[in-house]
C-alpha cells in the first residue's frame, strides 16, 4: 500500500479510536460473564487479592487461591464458600419453581435467583444477564442447571520460581486451565534505600515483578492455543510517576507496567485478540500497607487514600468490559500526562506543593519504629 494512502489510514483509525473511547464514557459497555470460568488469584489471602476473590465469587467464577500465609487464604476461602452457599441457595429456590428476589447476605444487589454456565461454556443461543439467567431470543427468561462452585486453595511462595511451576502444574492437574490470571500479589520494604537490606531489595522485585513474568509463562501457553483468557496486572500509580523513599518499591512496578504493556503488543501482534488484558494502577489504597503515608494536609481531603471496596469494584467494571487501563481515581490519568510534558523541576514544584515529595517518610518512620520494637522484645 501507497505510504502516503496508509499514513491517511493510520490517522482515521487513531481518530476513531478517540470516538470509541468517548463512547465508553457515555455508554456503558455490557459486562463479559466469568461464571464457570477458572479464576486465579495471587496474593489471596488479604488486602485486594481477597476483595477480588470476593467479587468474583459473586459472579459465579471457580476460584483459585494463591497466598503465601496459608491460614489467610483458607479465610478467604471460608468467605468465598459462604457466597457460594448463599448462590447455591438461591439457585435451588429457583428450580422449584418460580424465579424469585432473593437476598443473601453476600449477594450484591439483590437478585432474581439463577444460575451460570459451567465451565465457561456457552449454554445456548442468547443473553446472559450479570445474574446468570439466560434470556432468550423471545424475550423470557430460562434458568440454567445448576454449577459446582468451588474454591481451591494454594500456599505459595510468588517470589520463587520454581515453587511458582509447581504449583501452577498442581492447579492444573487438579482444576483445569485458567481463564483469567489475576497477578495481584505485592510486599513494600518500607526503608530507604541505603538503609534497605539487599535481600529486601531482592524480594520486593521478585514479588512485586519477576512472578508476573512466572504465572504468565505458566498459563500463557494454553490461553494462546485457545485464543481465550484475560490477564490483569494489579500495579501501582507508582508504577507511572515515583516519590522519595521507596526506589524499590517504585523500580518493581514500573517494571511490571512496562512487562505488561509490552505483553499487551506481544498478544496483538500474534492477531491473539481472545485473550484480554487490564493494568489496574490504583492511587494510595487504604489497606494498610503504606500506613502513615501522608500528603499535605490541606490537599489530603481532595485526595484521600481509596476505599478498598472501592478501588477493587472499578478494577472489576473494567476487566469485566476487557478495558485494557484503569487508573484510580482518573485523576492519575492528568497527573501521569503532566509528568510526561513537564520538564523535571516544574514536576518537583507540584510535588512540593502537594506535599508528595515526602509523602512516604512517615510511612517509612512508622517502619522503622516498628521494627525497633519488634528487635527489643526479641532481645535482639
Amino acid at each position: 500500500m501507497n505510504i502516503v494512502v496508509e499514513f491517511f489510514l493510520v490517522t482515521f483509525k487513531v481518530l476513531w479510536a478517540f470516538v470509541l473511547a468517548a463512547a465508553r464514557w457515555l455508554v456503558r459497555p455490557k459486562e463479559k460473564s466469568v461464571a464457570g470460568q477458572v479464576c486465579l488469584i495471587t496474593g489471596a489471602g488479604s488486602g485486594l487479592g481477597r476483595l477480588f476473590a470476593l467479587e468474583f465469587a459473586r459472579r459465579r467464577a471457580l476460584l483459585v487461591l494463591w497466598d503465601i500465609n496459608t491460614q489467610s487464604n483458607e479465610e478467604t476461602a471460608g468467605m468465598v464458600r459462604h457466597i457460594y452457599r448463599d448462590l447455591e441457595a438461591a439457585d435451588a429456590a429457583a428450580l422449584q419453581g418460580n424465579c424469585q428476589c432473593i437476598v443473601g447476605s453476600n449477594i450484591s444487589p439483590p437478585q432474581r435467583v439463577c444460575t451460570a454456565h459451567c465451565h465457561g461454556q456457552p449454554r445456548s443461543p442468547g443473553k446472559e444477564h450479570p445474574t446468570g439467567l439466560l434470556e432468550a431470543g423471545n424475550g423470557e427468561e430460562e434458568i440454567l442447571p445448576p454449577c459446582n462452585l468451588q474454591v481451591f486453595t494454594y500456599t505459595c511462595d510468588v517470589g520463587k520460581r520454581e515453587n511458582v511451576y509447581l504449583t501452577a502444574e498442581r492447579v492444573r492437574k487438579e482444576v483445569g486451565e485458567v481463564s483469567v490470571l489475576v497477578n495481584n500479589a505485592g510486599v513494600v520494604s518500607g526503608h530507604h534505600l541505603l538503609e534497605c537490606p539487599d535481600e529486601l531489595i531482592e524480594r520486593t522485585m521478585m514479588v512485586n515483578c519477576h512472578a508476573h513474568f512466572w504465572t504468565t509463562k505458566a498459563f500463557l501457553p494454553t490461553m494462546l492455543e485457545i485464543n481465550h483468557g484475560h490477564i490483569v496486572t494489579v500495579a501501582s500509580s507508582l508504577g507511572l510517576f515515583s516519590t522519595a523513599g521507596v526506589e524499590d518499591y517504585c523500580a518493581s512496578k514500573f517494571g511490571v507496567v512496562g512487562f505488561h504493556e509490552s505483553l499487551s503488543h506481544e498478544l496483538k501482534a500474534a492477531e491473539k485478540d481472545g485473550i484480554k488484558t487490564t493494568l489496574v494502577c490504583p492511587y494510595l489504597v487504604d489497606t494498610g500497607m503504606f500506613r502513615g503515608c501522608r500528603i499535605r494536609k490541606e490537599i489530603e481531603p481532595f485526595l484521600p487514600p481509596l476505599k478498598p471496596d472501592y478501588c477493587v469494584k472499578q478494577a472489576m467494571k473494567a476487566i469485566l468490559t476487557d478495558q485494557p487501563m484503569i487508573c484510580t481515581p482518573r485523576l492519575m490519568y492528568i497527573v501521569t500526562f503532566m509528568k510526561s510534558i513537564l520538564p523535571f523541576e516544574a514536576v518537583v514544584c507540584m510535588y512540593r506543593f502537594l506535599g508528595a515529595d515526602k509523602c512516604m517518610y512517615p510511612f517509612i518512620a512508622q517502619r522503622k519504629q516498628a521494627t525497633n520494637n519488634n528487635e527489643a522484645k526479641n532481645g535482639i
